[in-house]
């Protein structure tokens, strides 16, 4: 039922702004910032109902020995790396559905994923601080 409430108040959350935004941008907007906030932070307006606080998702290169982990970024928004730690995150990889394209993993590997995952997974690279 929480994960439900969250997902509807993402939903609420996620109506278009009157500026506009770039694809992936829009679908950050849409789709993320309802738990992760506009700035990709984790205060999102959904996130007090939370069991866990959303993470700070300018963060991920620095947590991870300051390489950007595209591949775990993918397959965490497709639903191919179920969080086992934040169980509220929904799967987007339907939402995000479209064109098949390969982008180049931080091991050198391909990771097949769709253009609306590839453009927003870039966009969250370069959010990076």
């Amino acid at each position: 039922m929480r994960q439900l409430i969250a997902v509807l108040l993402t939903c609420a959350a996620g109506a278009a702004p009157a500026q506009d935004f770039g694809p992936a941008e829009r679908n950050f907007f849409i789709h993320c910032s309802g738990c992760h906030g506009e700035d990709a932070r984790g205060g999102g307006p959904v996130s007090f109902i939370l069991d866990t606080t959303p993470p700070d998702l300018t963060k991920l290169a620095e947590q991870n020995g300051g390489v950007f982990p595209l591949a775990r970024v993918v397959f965490r928004i497709d639903g191919r790396d179920p969080v086992t730690a934040h169980t509220e995150m929904p799967e987007f990889g339907a939402a995000l559905e479209g064109a098949t394209v390969m982008l180049k993993a931080e091991t050198g590997q391909p990771v097949m994923t769709t253009e609306a995952i590839a453009g927003l997974v870039r966009w969250l690279e370069a959010a990076q601080r």
